[in-house]
């Protein structure tokens, strides 16, 4: 069948193993992905922001930074969405009977679990600078929150780094049984029989005897 087996995944239409399907590296990680975006998104948005006393307006505790507890908010609530929607992508993956759909599946997991580790990078060092320049919130409102935001942002950079060195294992596995596929396609499938070719010569029809010997002439009798 076409996609059996095809970039990392079982053959399409197997019977669905839900022990299997949760010790997957992939599946673990989706899930740890998922964790840590809702305690980022959490922390934040819970104790984030605090009232001015001089204006009266909520600011963001991170050095009144509003920008700061949107991009952490932002990025985690996405993350949080996409952790999901891989999820049920892992579980549909083993249904994909296309070599073509696996393949863009694994790209885009490829591509989106890099640019995210990148993302969260960005948001590791950002809000961690403005931390670092905020005055410290009265009664230390909030600064527990901040800190579990900014070491599980720092976490979820290798979480998601490590999907997507995964995705990338599928890609390259894919793409060698592809290529393996193609050059066995191209040369018939197999391989060079030197026995039928020997079993197949035929001496010519001069020998090298015959052709070795010299012609003799004989003087005709009277």
């Amino acid at each position: 069948m076409e996609g059996a087996g095809a970039y990392g995944g079982g053959k399409a239409g197997a019977a669905f193993d839900p022990i299997s399907f949760v010790q997957r590296p992939q599946v673990i990680l989706r899930a740890v992905n998922w964790l840590f975006a809702v305690i980022v998104f959490g922390c934040i948005s819970s104790e984030g922001w605090i009232t001015d006393p001089e204006t009266k307006k909520e600011v963001c505790i991170l050095n009144k930074d509003s920008s700061a507890c949107n991009y952490g908010v932002g990025v985690s609530v996405i993350a949080f969405l996409a952790s999901m929607g891989f999820l049920a992508g892992e579980y549909f993956f083993e249904q994909m009977s296309s070599v073509k759909t696996r393949k863009h599946y694994v790209l885009g997991d490829l591509g989106f679990s890099a640019f995210w580790a990148f993302l969260y990078f960005v948001g590791f060092c950002y809000l961690s600078r403005q931390w670092s320049k905020a005055d410290t919130p009265p009664m230390n409102y909030g600064v527990s929150n901040m800190n579990a935001s900014i070491v599980f942002s720092f976490f979820a950079i290798f979480t998601w780094g490590a999907s997507a060195y995964l995705a990338y294992l599928r890609f390259k596995q894919g793409a060698d049984a592809a290529f393996t596929a193609g050059f066995q396609d191209n040369v018939g499938g197999q391989p060079y029989d030197t026995n039928t070719f020997d079993q197949n010569y035929q001496e010519p029809p001069f020998s090298q005897r015959q052709m070795a010997e010299p012609n003799i002439y004989q003087e005709p009798t009277y």
